[in-house]
């Protein structure tokens, strides 16, 4: 290729993300709208600009034909969209069970009634509690449950969102039992254990912002601050445990595991200061509540840390492949999806619901994920076609000629853009996580730690997310209100995510 191609060939590369940007910011399309027009771009450019498709001369008449190759970009799109959804859906069956059977409620109460103190109370609900939801289903689950929880407390309903949209973002790199970093590992073929250990550390290191922010807003709501030693106490309890989760067993439990633990400690805490007023806490229902959550962190324990267990469930794969390098495998008994569907099964039966009554959950989920669906295709083959038609390796050489060596700084804001856009940090990961890859190779970065930024920028961008802000509005009586949230939000955002490049060019530079 000349060098005087590169520049059109980036040019034409951009264009369907940039399609989709305009499309979602300017126009308010749908992730699922923009989605399918940026992928009709692509595949256009990818035929007349790329030639995508074509034999080569060194592939010769073995080279598979175009219809091959077009198959094999739908097919890898369909199989990683079909791992993701048997994630999503059992994850949000599970909570629409739990709301059914007044599980959630028991959980909010429990943790609402461990101190008569509010600034406490705001913290246990609007911090522990958003990040266990978080970690158990994500896709926006917290935004749209403690903002009104929050409003019941006292919490007016601006800061209640902002609190909420605040305090769930500490755990959104690993929300939905690791989803968004376990596509980032689907996608670029890079160890989950080593993108979710760099996160986990990272998110260690700026979740420190997020507390501040949340507590200032909490005192400037006039419910007042839980005070410096309260903050910290619940800050570390859920970072310490994350980023040991994520050293020891993954991402898996990184958010959900060390939401629990924070609940738990700050709990005690609480319990045994004689200064907050602690009061009943219902114990028998919640730990009733708690069963399906229990029998998860129990299952991804038996399944990641006894070898046997791993050894003989990672034998059994799901595995195809196509002609032109076109492949897909999956490990189904090891399968986040499979572990959080038994979970929720035996769950129910602990808690003496007869499995008859899942049905209307799953349905709930099920048709709740339809507009997701369609959205998660749509980023998945273009994300597949992108690689597969070197764009991304176009754009790659662009940004290194235009970037350099300064691309560890803009990482974490190219992940918090693409959550800005797409409303989720699982599909910020799809679109941009393979970029990110190629990107690091070419600069002679280490890529783990550079996915790495990408999942904590798409964690922060989550902050100012126009799905959740309006989510979030519509809950508490706010809509059309949404630009206030967002001047409320865009400065702790910008401020983490500033923190967020410069820890990642320390960390690639080491």
């Amino acid at each position: 290729m000349s060098t005087g191609a590169l520049p059109v060939q980036a040019v034409a590369a951009a264009l369907p993300i940039g399609l989709i940007l305009l499309l979602m910011l300017g126009l308010r399309w749908s992730a699922a709208r923009a989605g399918l027009c940026g992928l009709a771009l692509a595949w256009l450019l990818a035929l007349t600009v790329f030639g995508f498709g074509g034999a080569t001369a060194a592939d010769g008449a073995t080279a598979p034909g175009p219809l091959a190759h077009h198959a094999g970009v739908l097919a890898e799109g369909v199989y990683l969209a079909a791992g993701i959804l048997w994630i999503l859906l059992p994850a949000l069956a599970l909570h629409e069970h739990q709301k059914a059977c007044g599980a959630i409620d028991a959980l909010r109460d429990g943790l609402g009634r461990v101190s008569g103190a509010r600034p406490l109370q705001a913290l246990l609900v609007g911090w522990c509690f958003a990040l266990f939801l978080e970690g158990a289903a994500g896709f926006g689950t917290p935004i749209a449950l403690v903002a009104p929880i929050l409003v019941g407390l006292g919490v007016p309903a601006v800061q209640a969102v902002v609190l909420a949209l605040v305090g769930h973002a500490a755990g959104v790199a690993f929300g939905a039992l690791g989803t968004p970093v376990l596509a980032q590992a689907a996608l670029t073929g890079t160890d989950a254990a080593a993108i979710a250990w760099r996160t986990a550390l990272m998110n260690l290191l700026v979740g420190g912002v997020l507390m501040a922010f949340f507590v200032r807003t909490l005192a400037a709501a006039g419910v007042g601050s839980p005070g410096v030693g309260w903050a910290a106490w619940a800050a570390a309890a859920f970072l310490l445990p994350a980023l040991a989760a994520a050293v020891l067993l993954g991402p898996e439990l990184a958010t959900l595991g060390a939401a629990l633990a924070s609940a738990a400690l700050l709990v005690v805490a609480a319990r045994r200061h004689p200064s907050v007023g602690a009061g009943p806490t219902g114990g028998a229902l919640l730990r009733r509540a708690l069963w399906p959550y229990l029998v998860l962190i129990a299952l991804v324990l038996l399944t990641r840390s006894v070898p046997p267990v791993a050894r003989l469930l990672d034998g059994v794969v799901l595995g195809w492949a196509l002609p032109g390098g076109y492949s897909g495998s999956l490990k189904p008994l090891l399968h986040p999806g499979t572990l959080l569907f038994v979970a929720m099964v035996v769950g129910a039966r602990l808690q003496r619901v007869p499995l008859r009554a899942l049905g209307a959950p799953i349905a709930a989920a099920a048709r709740r994920l339809l507009p997701v669906t369609v959205a998660l295709l749509a980023m998945l083959c273009l994300s597949r076609l992108l690689l597969h038609a070197d764009m991304v390796a176009a754009l790659e050489r662009a940004a290194v000629a235009g970037v350099g060596s300064a691309w560890p700084l803009l990482a974490p804001a190219l992940g918090a853009l693409g959550s800005f856009v797409t409303g989720s940090a699982t599909a910020s990961n799809v679109l941009f996580s393979t970029l990110q890859a190629q990107t690091a190779q070419s600069l002679g970065l280490p890529v783990a730690a550079v996915l790495a930024a990408q999942s904590l920028g798409a964690a922060i961008g989550n902050i100012v997310c126009p799905h959740n802000l309006v989510a979030g509005a519509a809950t508490v009586g706010l809509a059309g209100r949404e630009a206030e949230l967002l001047r409320r939000t865009m400065w702790p955002c910008l401020l983490t995510l500033a923190l967020a490049g410069g820890l990642t060019a320390l960390f690639t530079a080491t």
